[in-house]
């Protein structure tokens, strides 16, 4: 039976970003097909970047300090007796810390950060329904920088979290350095050196550090080398925050407390499920891998090992590189109607099978992408894209992708995905 094809360009595994938006930004807007996709992309460089964009450009910051503790409140204690830049914080805790306002946070940052010039300041404090920030711009005579960190609550064991602090690999990413360290509390936090531009186009650096302690507990920092992420000229080689110091900020107990203070007015962690909650316990890559045509010889240069949710694989049939990634997610009936339409075939046992062939979007000269996107009638879903490239970034290594639109079906169509 002939497959429906549509024309038009389509990227489900962009549909993950918006999810963190929304949950960052109460004002963000964006339409209900947009957070159908959600889990632990293995290349997560674009989601942790955006996360960062939320508000003004740059990353969302709590506080930072190089040489100095978290000027809390009166009552509220700072950290747990990790220090930054040698400076212990109070060894008293408070067990209902007070509320920290934006300019506080503000406040504090420019205090904390080594000798310099500021500019932009934003931010916005712990008594609020979304995620707290401060952010600005940070010249410390070798050029301006955006500087910034995010705090927030991972479910504790996910699959989220466990990607929170993975290094990226780098068919979704362009870096230079990446490496990921276990503290001696158990936290875990990863230091990537990168780029803001998946394809170079220009080479705007950005440096992130991730942390993830054992409660769950978030500390995204982040930093450029220029005044925003974007639309900004380069204005110094490098960001000023080397890899050692992201990473003792990063380890700061003071994020903790903050943390603390929203989990409180939040009414702590729970309620609203993670991103990857009702996702089958389906390693993505080894499936995938057991579903490639037989009779047909491919190697296998890179994959994204045992992520349950997403996966990814890059394949060479001999005529060059080709990626195919698979996303599997449970209980997504609400947006069927987003997803498919008329054109959209409907099999037997009610399964529904749209697909969409198209131009990459990331920059990657020639590059085309073919997506097979299937539901079933239970709402479990499974939805797979090909490419002519071993990278979505790079150049087309091949005329098409190395499976057709058929074995893309045939792969998303098997009952492997739900065992």
């Amino acid at each position: 039976m002939p497959v429906e094809e549509h024309s038009d360009t389509y990227d489900p595994f962009e549909e993950r970003l918006s999810f963190d938006l929304r949950e960052t930004s109460a004002a963000f807007d964006t339409d209900r097909a947009a957070l159908v996709t959600a889990g632990a992309l293995k290349g997560r460089r674009r989601l942790l970047r955006r996360r960062a964009a939320v508000v003004g450009g740059a990353a969302s910051l709590v506080v930072a300090g190089l040489g100095g503790a978290l000027l809390l409140p009166s009552g509220a204690a700072g950290g747990d007796g990790a220090s930054v830049g040698g400076v212990r914080p109070s060894a008293a805790r408070s067990s209902a810390p007070s509320p920290v306002s934006g300019d506080e946070l503000v406040r504090t940052l420019e205090k904390l950060l080594p000798d310099g010039e500021f500019s932009g300041a934003e931010g916005r404090g712990t008594d609020e329904a979304v995620s707290p920030y401060a952010r600005l711009v940070y010249d410390d005579g070798k050029g301006a920088a955006a500087i910034g960190v995010t705090l927030g609550w991972i479910q504790p064991g996910s699959d989220e979290a466990r990607g929170t602090t993975q290094c990226p690999g780098k068919v979704y990413v362009q870096y230079d350095a990446c490496g990921t360290t276990r503290l001696a509390d158990g936290s875990v936090v990863m230091v990537l050196q990168g780029y803001e531009y998946p394809d170079r186009r220009v080479d705007t650096k950005w440096w992130t550090a991730e942390l993830v302690t054992p409660e769950g507990k978030h500390v995204s920092v982040s930093e450029w080398n220029s005044a925003s992420e974007k639309d900004s000229p380069i204005s110094r080689p490098e960001p000023p925050l080397s890899a050692d110091r992201l990473r003792e900020l990063a380890a700061a107990g003071v994020w903790r407390d903050v943390i603390d203070a929203v989990l409180r007015n939040t009414g702590g962690p729970g309620g609203q499920p993670g991103p990857t909650a009702g996702v089958p316990a389906v390693p993505v890559a080894p499936t995938l891998k057991s579903l490639l045509p037989k009779g047909r010889k491919f190697t296998v240069s890179d994959d994204s090992g045992t992520a349950t949710d997403f996966g990814y694989v890059v394949l060479d049939d001999g005529k060059g590189r080709s990626l195919v990634q698979v996303n599997v997610q449970s209980n997504m009936s609400d947006v069927r109607g987003e997803l498919f339409d008329a054109t959209s075939k409907t099999l037997p046992d009610g399964t529904q099978v749209a697909v969409h062939r198209g131009p990459g979007e990331k920059g990657g000269a020639g590059v085309v992408m073919w997506t097979v996107d299937t539901m079933r009638r239970d709402g479990k879903r499974v939805v797979i894209s090909a490419f002519n490239s071993g990278t979505q970034s790079t150049a087309a290594t091949r005329t098409a992708p190395a499976l057709t639109v058929q074995e893309l079906r045939a792969i998303a169509l098997s009952p492997k995905w739900w065992r």
